[in-house]
C-alpha cells in the first residue's frame, strides 16, 4: 500500500500477483475487517479462515453463501471460525437490500411509547445479529409483532407492527446480547422510560467510545427529563416512571451524535413537556428524511 507522505490518504492498494490464504484472528471485534479480509480471500487458493473471539454482524457471510461461495462458519472455544473456499465461481444475483433495523428502530419504539399509534414498518431485516432491540421490546411487553416473515437475499426479514404499549416492564437485558443492539440502547433507554420498574444493561462499555460516550450523553439528558439513571463503566441502569408520567422539558445535548439526537426527539413524543435537542444536523448522518417521516406519522417536531 503506498499513501501520501505521512501515510496519509488516499492511498493506493497495490494487489499481490500470487495471493495467499491466510488464518487471520480478528483482534478486535469488527463485522468490516472480518469482511475485507473474506472478500480479499476470494481471490486466493485455498482456505481463507477468520476467527472472532465475539460474535459481528454476519451479513457478508450471508452474501457471499448467495453468490455461490462455499463457506462455513464453526463456534468453537476458540470463538467464531468462518473458512472460505478460494476462487470460487461466483454467479450474479438480484438483491433484495432489506431495511435496516437501527433506523426502524426510532419509528417503532415511538410508536410503543405514543397513545393511540400502530403503524407497520415493512421489510426489516431480522438478522439474529442485529435485531436484539426487538426481542428485548417484546421482554418487556411491547405490542410488537412479526407480521409476512420471509428470506431474501439470505436474510430473514419481515413487516414489523408496533402498537402503543402502556404496560411496559423493566427487565434486565443479558450481556450476551449487547453485540446484536449496540446502537440501540440510547433509544432503549427512552422506552424504559415509560416502563414501570427499572431497565439495566450490562456488558455495554462499547458504548463509552461510539460517537460520543453514549452512556453518559443519555444519563444527563434523561435526568434532566426527570428520570433516574444509575451508571458505570460498562452498565447503566433506568427507572421508568410508567406511561404519562415522564416530566421532559429540558434541552438535551446531542453532542454530535446521530442517536443521541433522535433518541431525545422521540422522548419528547410522550413527555408531560417537550423535550428539545441542541442540535438535528447530525441525524442526517443515517436517516436524513427522519424529520418528516416522523412528521408524517403525527409527530409534532419543529425548529426555532
Amino acid at each position: 500500500a503506498v499513501g501520501r507522505s505521512g501515510g496519509r490518504l488516499p492511498m493506493t492498494i497495490v494487489g499481490a500477483r500470487a495471493p495467499l490464504p491466510v488464518r487471520y484472528e480478528v483482534p478486535v471485534p469488527s463485522a468490516q475487517v472480518k469482511s475485507a479480509v473474506l472478500l480479499a480471500g476470494l481471490n486466493a487458493p485455498g482456505e481463507t479462515v477468520v476467527i472472532e473471539r465475539e460474535a459481528t454482524r454476519d451479513h457478508s457471510e450471508r452474501m457471499l453463501a448467495g453468490f455461490g461461495a462455499t463457506i462455513a462458519t464453526e463456534v468453537t472455544n476458540e470463538g467464531r471460525i468462518i473458512t472460505l473456499q478460494g476462487q470460487p465461481e461466483l454467479k450474479p444475483q438480484t438483491i433484495a437490500v432489506p431495511r435496516d433495523p437501527s433506523s426502524a428502530a426510532f419509528p417503532v419504539c415511538a410508536a410503543l411509547i405514543t397513545e393511540g399509534s400502530d403503524i407497520l414498518v415493512p421489510n426489516i431485516g431480522l438478522n439474529p445479529t442485529r435485531a436484539g432491540l426487538f426481542t428485548t421490546l417484546r421482554e418487556m411487553g411491547a405490542d410488537l409483532t412479526y407480521e409476512n416473515q420471509r428470506e431474501e437475499g439470505g436474510e430473514p426479514v419481515a413487516d414489523l407492527r408496533a402498537r402503543f404499549s402502556p404496560n411496559l416492564k423493566g427487565i434486565s437485558v443479558p450481556p450476551d446480547r449487547a453485540a446484536s443492539m449496540i446502537d440501540e440502547y440510547p433509544v432503549l433507554s427512552v422506552v424504559a422510560a415509560f416502563a414501570q420498574g427499572t431497565t439495566e444493561m450490562r456488558g455495554v462499555k462499547e458504548l463509552r467510545v461510539k460517537e460520543s460516550d453514549r452512556i453518559d450523553a443519555m444519563a444527563t439528558g434523561l435526568r434532566a427529563c426527570g428520570i433516574t439513571v444509575d451508571e458505570g463503566e460498562d452498565w447503566w441502569t433506568v427507572t421508568g416512571l410508567g406511561h404519562g408520567n415522564v416530566p421532559g422539558g429540558a434541552t438535551c445535548a446531542s453532542h454530535l451524535d446521530h442517536r443521541i439526537a433522535m433518541s431525545f426527539l422521540i422522548l419528547g413524543l410522550a413527555t408531560q413537556k417537550p423535550v428539545s435537542i441542541d442540535d438535528g444536523a447530525p441525524i442526517a448522518t443515517s436517516f436524513p428524511v427522519f424529520e418528516p417521516l416522523m412528521t408524517t406519522l403525527g409527530a409534532n417536531i419543529r425548529r426555532d
